[in-house]
């Protein structure tokens, strides 16, 4: 799936996870991933608004005052205890940790002691892992992101009045494309720290929407209504449109607490909803929790059908999706004869010549039930008798 977010009017935490869920993101993915991490309670809710004319998805991050001082050292002990999914922990632990070092090259202090302020709070650290397990759930492996507004003016900070764009947006966004915003913009900051990060840290490529097929959009707004400026951002999603149409696709998620005995009919409905093929693959996590790679083929036709099925028989909130290039041989089904029982045999042509000549197991099985001798007998008979097809 690929992802363009329009930064063209400014970019905040709020803003994207308004978008996502503008864009059918549930809401109960975002906020088990926030509860995963928040020591304390945060509530994430969802209101319809209007931003100069443009109607978006506003995310209220709702959180109790906090007595607590966090830094870096203490987010990132907070995102490796937490029951998160592999990639949306290593998303969010790559965009704090841009925090940290742009704060603390802003501070000249070290990184892992960077006290973050508001960046600190809990809102912030909802938005970041909010936005995380959104764009895992959406499946966007790819994430385009449009040139950045970043405001002007002055903003007050916890350490005084600051220029805008404040110390810590520009370091997040030195080397990638920002401007101070569109005509019309107020005199303020229109992109965060934490949005900045996000940005940064999510994103494959920056620029003008790529060429793609658009599936869903949503609006996410800011705070504020501004007159003569719509404070909104954008996400649109949908496949490449360079991507060839019958273009087989190999989804993926690691699975560490699912119960091992529901595998065999998890894969047997992958296959049912169109799946060509579908395997596991056992792994070690972090800390040692042993794991498995689901790893699914299928072509882009069936795709929507075999991801719902993905999410719906499996504990997992997010995939990653890779197109493949495939070769395939030329293929035709004649058959053999083992003691009566007739049993297909698949062949596969390379320029013509028969390369590849096998019996179809299942149907081995049941011939040798049917005589009462062993498979391995009967396979071996079958595999025999086949090779007279080769070249």
């Amino acid at each position: 799936m690929r992802a363009w977010i329009d930064a063209s009017s400014g970019a905040s935490g709020d803003m994207l996870l308004g978008a996502l869920l503008g864009a059918g993101t549930p809401l109960e993915v975002l906020q088990a991933a926030v509860d995963a991490v928040s020591p304390e309670p945060v509530t994430l809710r969802v209101e319809q608004v209007d931003r100069n004319g443009f109607a978006a998805t506003r995310c209220h991050v709702e959180v109790a005052d906090s007595v607590h001082h966090r830094t870096w050292r203490d987010i990132r002990q907070l995102l490796d205890d937490a029951d998160l999914d592999e990639s949306v922990r290593r998303r969010a632990t790559a965009v704090f940790e841009r925090l940290a070092a742009a704060e603390g090259a802003v501070h000249g202090s070290d990184p892992l002691e960077v006290a973050f302020h508001e960046v600190g709070a809990l809102d912030s650290i909802a938005d970041v892992v909010g936005v995380c397990a959104g764009l895992a759930w959406v499946g966007a492996d790819d994430v385009v992101v449009s040139p950045v507004a970043v405001g002007s003016g002055s903003v007050q900070g916890a350490h005084g009045t600051l220029p805008v764009p404040p110390p810590a947006v520009v370091e997040l966004l030195r080397g990638v494309p920002s401007y101070a915003g569109p005509a019309g913009a107020p005199a303020t900051e229109l992109c965060t720290p934490t949005g900045a990060a996000l940005l940064t840290g999510l994103a494959t490529g920056w620029g003008p929407q790529p060429a793609m097929v658009v599936d869903r959009v949503g609006t996410g707004a800011g705070g504020r209504d501004p007159e003569g400026h719509a404070n909104v951002l954008r996400l649109l999603l949908g496949e490449p449109a360079d991507r060839p149409a019958d273009a087989p696709l190999l989804l993926e998620a690691n699975v560490d607490d699912l119960d091992p005995r529901v595998w065999p009919q998890v894969i047997a409905a992958l296959l049912a909803a169109g799946a060509s093929d579908a395997w596991l693959t056992p792994i070690l996590m972090k800390k040692g929790r042993p794991a498995h790679t689901l790893s699914v083929l299928v072509d882009a036709a069936r795709a929507e059908a075999v991801r719902a099925t993905f999410f719906r028989h499996t504990s997992t909130i997010g995939l990653r999706e890779t197109v493949l290039r495939k070769h395939a041989l030329d293929r035709e089904t004649t058959h053999v004869v083992v003691a009566g029982h007739t049993i297909s045999v698949k062949l596969a042509r390379q320029g013509g010549e028969v390369v590849n000549a096998m019996p179809e197991y299942d149907e081995v099985v049941r011939a040798a039930v049917a005589l009462d001798r062993p498979v391995a007998d009967v396979l071996a008979e079958a595999v025999a008798a086949s090779r007279r097809f080769l070249g």
